[in-house]
């Protein structure tokens, strides 16, 4: 693939990220948007569908995931880098979704700072910002 055609997938790719960002509303059941925005410390955990939302929170790993996934094939055009990523994120996803699940089934006031950074690394592409550099340096070391 040209490299031109290459750089225009990856800018269209994180397009499609902040897409997911930009419409998250519309998309997503996520009673913790508005929750989080406002001062969250000192308000009652939202009624909320565990079910759903946990649904709901898995799709949004998964697209982030797969739009990750593609960004890094088409920089670094690497099969082993892209499957060694995968199974950096199924193994993160398992270890984020059962304290999610544990604070979405057992809210108390004194975790939500925690809920709220594990929630974050769920919903967002945090693992392509750790990913992208370090995949980079090691290109520059090999």
């Amino acid at each position: 693939m040209p490299k031109l055609t290459r750089y225009i997938c990856v800018v269209l790719l994180f397009l499609v990220l902040v897409a997911i960002r930009a419409f998250e509303d519309y998309l997503f059941y996520d009673p913790y948007l508005t929750f989080f925005e406002n001062d969250y410390l000192y308000l009652d955990n939202p009624r909320r569908e565990v079910a759903k939302l946990v649904v709901f929170t898995s799709l949004r790993f998964l697209l982030n995931t797969l739009v990750s996934l593609g960004i890094l094939y088409l920089i670094f055009y690497d099969k082993v880098m892209i499957k060694f990523s995968a199974m950096l994120y199924i193994v993160a996803y398992v270890l984020l979704i059962v304290p999610f699940l544990y604070f979405v089934i057992n809210p108390k006031q004194e975790d939500y700072y925690l809920f709220f950074n594990i929630r974050r690394f769920l919903i967002q592409p945090i693992g392509l910002i750790f990913l992208l550099p370090a995949f980079y340096y090691h290109n520059l070391n090999r």
